[in-house]
């Protein structure tokens, strides 16, 4: 087997596309197709096919830059991307964008560019691996889940932070079957990563309890070598340190950081090709060997398939139980009856939205055996936990609870990865303002598409006492912000509930549940419209005349909706006005409405609106209009008593009827 031509070929492969596109990442593709060629022909498990072949291995180029090198690869290995679609490298409407996106590549398992977060998706991949083997597996008998993850990361995916998060939480649970080529060609944009980093990356991973080896990414013995003592040990993750040389080939530009993230030139892909052995006057360049070997590989990929699906046969004849769950899971079904599991609660007796959620969870997660996640570091107080349905500890996978530790932003990042790969339903926890910790990963769920679901507890300034660092002002603003995620915050308990079968059938992206510490009071639904309207986002929850058009138009969300309702009320007993209260929780559903029931529930006639939320106003001007009026917050906290707090920023049923009353 030529390894060699390969591994040139996709060099010439990058070189070309970066050329011709005037814009991308030769150095890295051109540095890691040795490895690449290794992996590709001899290792990694899949099948073109079918890309969405349950047991396939995953694997995540968390270097998204060096894009080059995973089309290179799939092109050649018989996906569906042609030649031209390489051809049209990072061009409006081809399949080979900038970084690599999920969902636009056949056989790219996640998007990558933000550097870290496949690192973080794939350690989520490797868990949700073991979940399912612990799961679907029989002892004695062939698996049906038998597969590894691998990943190619670099020198910036170990300086960002998260990497730190991940790869921690990965050697604490011991996920043997993940593997990472550490591409250490030690250079960044701006130069050498002496520049900026010192790091003895051996001793890192070692103290994370990580398998190490070190070998020169150029030499093929050594990354066979170091593959096959890494799938001889699934005790531990394993990390191999692959010294390598940017830009490998080119005699000017190899180990210069301007090879980097711009094109090499002609002159120098020219003297690269010449030098690489491939021919200097063709463009897109592929020996028929090297299709020969990549066509043998189809086939015995083929047949590893064919392999998988008889034993699968087998097993879902002798365990058809196993089976049955198996495919529910994977289609990601619900029962029909979700609703009817969800808890009552009595409007006598207040209590905080998290606590409601908590015993949603509990009611609901017997139904869905699917759903499982955690916390970081935060359960008891997100109240997240499942009892009695075990954890996701070092070598115990068979649990549904995760403890993530205090790692937001590693938690969202392989939320993502259990997403992706495929058999759960995941959901994660923390403070609403620790979002911001998360939001990267967040940002990429909603563009991935993927219905992980996030519990953000301690919603305002009604965390009281822990102070300003702690009290979300911006954080629903910001969450709303961001394209395809859905942001619901529920009045009530009873909303909450129903807050959570919203959440669960959305199936097009993430969904932020946005939950109070403070107790608030239950709406007594036999007086006011049913907790099930959340589900269109924003409703009418009161008319004090419903059948005159209302003077004032009062809209909330969240713990803010029951000091609204109650102002409402004392406005239209004591000044006899016609007031409405809309309970907007959720504008991204809201907006999905049909024009028509949106223009009902808050008239356009009516000009005096006003909306009440503990944030920042900023996005309230699309249903409050210019004649109407936000009361928000427009300042960070301040420590003290709740109740104190609330007063203190005007978030009262008697601050919110003064408003009212100044505007009618």
């Amino acid at each position: 087997m030529n390894l060699q031509l390969v591994a040139n070929t996709i060099r010439g492969l990058a070189m070309d596309a970066v050329e011709t596109a005037k814009s991308g990442h030769p150095g890295m593709p051109m540095g890691m197709a040795d490895v690449a060629a290794v992996l590709w022909l001899k290792y990694v498990k899949h099948d073109p096919a079918d890309p969405s072949w349950p047991d396939r291995d995953r694997f995540v180029l968390s270097a998204g830059h060096g894009s080059m090198l995973i089309y290179s690869l799939l092109h050649l290995a018989g996906y569906d991307l042609p030649m031209e679609q390489l051809q049209q490298f990072r061009q409006l409407g081809s399949h080979t964008p900038g970084h690599p996106e999920y969902g636009e590549t056949p056989g790219v398992e996640t998007t990558t560019g933000p550097l870290g977060q496949g690192s973080g998706n794939a350690v989520g991949m490797a868990i949700a691996e073991r979940m399912l083997a612990a799961r679907y597996n029989v002892a004695g008998e062939p698996p049906v889940v038998d597969h590894r993850t691998w990943v190619i990361a670099g020198d910036g995916c170990l300086m960002e932070g998260i990497s730190h998060e991940v790869f921690s939480l990965a050697g604490h649970l011991r996920l043997g079957r993940l593997i990472v080529f550490y591409d250490s060609n030690r250079i960044t944009i701006e130069g050498s990563t002496d520049l900026a980093c010192s790091d003895d990356a051996r001793r890192r991973f070692e103290a994370y309890g990580w398998d190490v080896q070190e070998i020169d990414g150029h030499d093929f013995a050594q990354i066979e070598a170091a593959i096959e003592r890494a799938l001889a040990s699934e005790e531990r993750p394993h990390v191999i340190i692959t010294r390598t040389h940017i830009a490998q080939g080119a005699p000017k530009l190899r180990d210069s950081h301007e090879a980097h993230g711009a094109p090499l030139g002609p002159d120098e892909v020219r003297a690269a090709k010449a030098n690489l052995g491939l021919p200097t006057d063709r463009e897109f360049y592929v020996p028929d060997e090297v299709r020969a070997m990549f066509a043998a590989r189809r086939e015995q990929m083929a047949a590893a398939h064919d392999r998988w699906r008889r034993v699968v046969r087998r097993w879902k004849g002798a365990h058809p139980e196993l089976a049955e769950q198996w495919a529910a899971a994977m289609k990601g079904e619900l029962p029909a009856d979700l609703e009817a599991a969800l808890p009552s609660f009595d409007p006598a007796k207040p209590i905080a939205t998290r606590a409601a959620s908590g015993k949603t969870l509990q009611a609901i997660a017997p139904r869905v055996p699917w759903l499982v996640g955690g916390s970081a570091d935060l359960a008891p107080s997100n109240n997240t936990y499942l009892p009695g349905l075990g954890d996701i500890a070092p070598g115990s996978f068979a649990g549904r609870n995760f403890h993530f530790g205090v790692r937001e932003h590693g938690m969202a990042a392989i939320m993502n990865g259990i997403a992706l790969h495929g058999g759960f339903r995941v959901y994660g926890a923390t403070f609403l303002v620790f979002c911001d910790y998360a939001r990267p990963a967040i940002r990429l769920a909603a563009m991935m598409k993927l219905p992980v679901i996030y519990v953000f507890t301690h919603d305002s300034i009604f965390v009281g006492e822990d102070g300003p660092t702690h009290q979300p002002i911006e954080q629903m603003a910001a969450l709303r912000s961001i394209p395809n995620l859905v942001v619901i915050r529920p009045a009530d308990a009873t909303e909450t509930a129903a807050a959570w079968a919203v959440a669960l059938r959305h199936r097009e992206g993430p969904v932020a549940l946005l939950l109070t510490r403070q107790a608030v009071p239950v709406l007594d639904r036999t007086t006011l419209p049913p907790a099930s309207e959340i589900a269109k986002g924003g409703y009418v929850l009161w008319d004090s005349r419903p059948d005159a058009k209302p003077e004032l138009v009062m809209i909330a969300t969240g713990s803010e909706v029951a000091p609204t309702l109650e102002a409402a009320r004392r406005l239209a007993q004591e000044d006899g006005r016609a007031v409405r209260v809309v309970n907007l929780a959720s504008w991204e559903l809201f907006e999905r409405q049909p024009r028509s029931y949106r223009h009902r529930v808050i008239p356009p006639a009516c000009k005096r609106r006003l909306a009440v939320e503990a944030g920042v106003p900023l996005g309230w001007d699309r249903y409050v209009g210019l004649t109407g009026r936000v009361l928000g917050i427009r300042r960070f906290g301040a420590s003290g008593p709740a109740k104190a707090v609330g007063e203190f920023f005007g978030m009262t049923s008697a601050h919110i009827l003064a408003a009212a009353r100044e505007m009618v």
